[in-house]
C-alpha cells in the first residue's frame, strides 16, 4: 500500500454479507461483521487484510460502521474485541451500547460507574 499518495478510502455497508467493508482505491481491504439482534447490531469480528495493515484502516472502518449505526438509530453490542476497545477508548461511542448491556461488556454506565 502506498504511504505518501492520497488514497481513496470508502466504508460501505454490505448487509447481504452481514458486514461493513472498507475499500482502498477500489480494493477490499477489510471488514467488520455484524448481526442484527432486535434493536441492536451485534458486532462480532473485524479483520483487515495483512497487505493493508498498519495504516489505521480498522479504526476508520469501525468509526464508519458505528457512525452509520448511530445515524440509523441502531444500538450496538461490541462482542468483537476491536470494536469493544474502540468503544471503551472513545466515550462518544459508549451511548451506542444500551445502558442495560454495558455492565455485561465491562463498560461504564451513563453515570460513569
Amino acid at each position: 500500500m502506498a504511504h505518501k499518495e492520497a488514497l481513496d478510502i470508502e466504508v460501505k455497508d454490505a448487509p447481504e454479507r452481514g458486514r461493513f467493508e472498507i475499500y482502498v482505491d477500489g480494493t477490499l481491504a477489510g471488514f467488520t461483521e455484524y448481526h442484527p439482534d432486535g434493536d441492536y447490531a451485534d458486532f462480532t469480528h473485524t479483520e483487515i487484510d495483512p497487505a493493508f495493515g498498519g495504516h489505521g484502516l480498522a479504526t476508520r472502518l469501525v468509526h464508519g460502521a458505528l457512525d452509520e449505526m448511530r445515524a440509523r438509530g441502531v444500538g450496538i453490542l461490541p462482542h468483537c474485541p476491536f470494536v469493544h476497545r474502540l468503544v471503551q477508548d472513545e466515550p462518544e461511542y459508549l451511548t451506542l451500547v444500551p445502558a442495560e448491556q454495558r455492565r455485561r461488556f465491562g463498560l461504564p454506565s451513563a453515570d460513569g460507574q
